[in-house]
């Protein structure tokens, strides 16, 4: 099993993610010692979106292009309504959720970061939840959802909102910790 401190995590996003939805896991496993890296297509700064209305601008440590998902042990997903629906249409950012998926590494979505998870269609006969709004798209996608702070099914963890990033964060070193994770 490895120790979060000798983690590697990439967070996948792009303009128009939830502010807290990156910066808080972003922030809390770095403190927990993992090395946490941020990518995004074209790899340069991305503006989050926070209280309705444009927030402030993160560091790109990477374009999605030259991202090598054998060099991680997780990916995080942050979600807003913006930065999950620009990136289901990247071909090359589903493609890199489903190959964290396939090589059993922990996949984290937050609110609406699952609809990566539907377009990877990684979601049939799984237990996940999301934001309110997007319950019908996992539910017809084939998950099973529920109303919880964290759901996880074999290494696929999902929460609702900014309002469950104490155990959403808890969850994701908790899952790394464990290992790979066979589907």
């Amino acid at each position: 099993m490895p120790r979060i401190t000798d983690a590697r995590i990439l967070i996948l996003a792009t303009d128009g993610f939830e502010q807290s939805e990156l910066e808080v896991p972003r922030d809390r496993l770095r403190e927990a010692g993992a090395t946490v890296e941020v990518a995004s297509p074209g790899g340069t700064s991305i503006r989050g979106w926070q209280e309705g209305d444009w927030g402030q601008e993160v560091t790109v440590d990477m374009d999605l292009s030259d991202v090598d998902a054998a060099a991680y042990d997780a990916i995080v997903l942050p979600g807003g309504q913006i930065n999950p629906d620009k990136l289901r249409i990247e071909t090359r950012a589903v493609e890199l959720v489903r190959r964290f998926h396939d090589d059993g590494k922990v996949v984290a979505a937050i609110c609406h970061g699952p609809w990566l998870l539907v377009e990877a269609d990684l979601i049939r006969d799984r237990k996940v939840t999301s934001f309110k709004s997007i319950r019908r798209d996992l539910e017809n996608a084939g998950g099973h959802w529920s109303d919880s702070e964290v759901v996880t099914d074999r290494g696929l963890i999902t929460s609702r909102s900014p309002d469950d990033l104490d155990a959403f964060c808890a969850k994701i070193i908790e899952e790394v910790q464990e290992g790979a994770h066979p589907r």
